[in-house]
């Protein structure tokens, strides 16, 4: 027992890791992408436009296994020999590339909800674009983006799940090999919904917090 508790706790911190390190890669990945699909150079624009797309097209399975088996099939074939890809770096990449398409979804209608005349009266009044955004766009930005963000943050909590298929010891294959094992499926698998579900808790928690945080001073229109 001592032992399953030990495999749990490990399995616990890959699964906050592999979150942690998804959200803020994929932030700032759906960050740019959101810059470049709202900016006026069309090139840029399309590239995000069919980034997002696809992204939203394909599920995130398939995009785990891709990263997975691609990226070992690349890197076999750059150094002429077979290496794997480490399961981590694949479900890391493969999460940061979908919660990024995802997530300059999100920021892009923050943006888009910004009143045009903001960015107008920047640029007369001399203001480059990176003030311009740092300034402006960005603190009016956060308030609009922060619930849809949080909602995407608890799906990517969820998703983390996703990664055991690529032999990654999180919550939900410790919980796999240990009903195999055991065959007692539902205690195990009982105990990784507690676990995810005081991870996905504790987010909606901290959400509700910021979004009070950084609501106008007004009120809500």
């Amino acid at each position: 027992m001592h032992g399953l508790v030990e495999q749990f706790a490990a399995g616990t911190i890959t699964t906050l890791t592999v979150f942690a390190s998804s959200a803020i890669l994929g932030t700032a990945v759906g960050f740019c992408v959101a810059a470049a699909t709202t900016s006026q150079l069309r090139l840029a624009a399309a590239v995000g436009t069919a980034y997002v797309n696809v992204i939203r097209g394909v599920p995130e399975l398939l995009i785990i296994l891709v990263a997975f088996f691609g990226g070992t099939g690349a890197l076999s074939w750059a150094v002429g020999r077979y290496v794997e890809i480490n399961a981590f770096a694949a479900g890391v990449g493969a999460l940061t590339i979908v919660f990024g398409g995802y997530a300059a979804e999100v920021f892009r209608g923050a943006i888009k909800a910004i009143a045009a005349g903001q960015t107008e009266a920047a640029a007369s009044l001399g203001l480059g674009r990176l003030h311009t955004w740092h300034l402006i766009i960005v603190p009016q930005m956060i308030p609009l983006a922060l619930p849809a963000y949080g909602n995407l943050c608890i799906s990517l909590i969820k998703d983390t799940s996703l990664v055991s298929i690529v032999g990654l010891s999180d919550v939900m294959r410790v919980a796999y090999v240990g009903a195999g094992s055991f065959r007692a499926p539902l205690p195990f698998y009982l105990a990784a919904s507690a676990i995810y579900l005081a991870f996905t808790s504790c987010a909606l928690s901290g959400f509700r917090v910021l979004e009070r945080r950084f609501e106008p001073k007004g009120g809500r229109a």
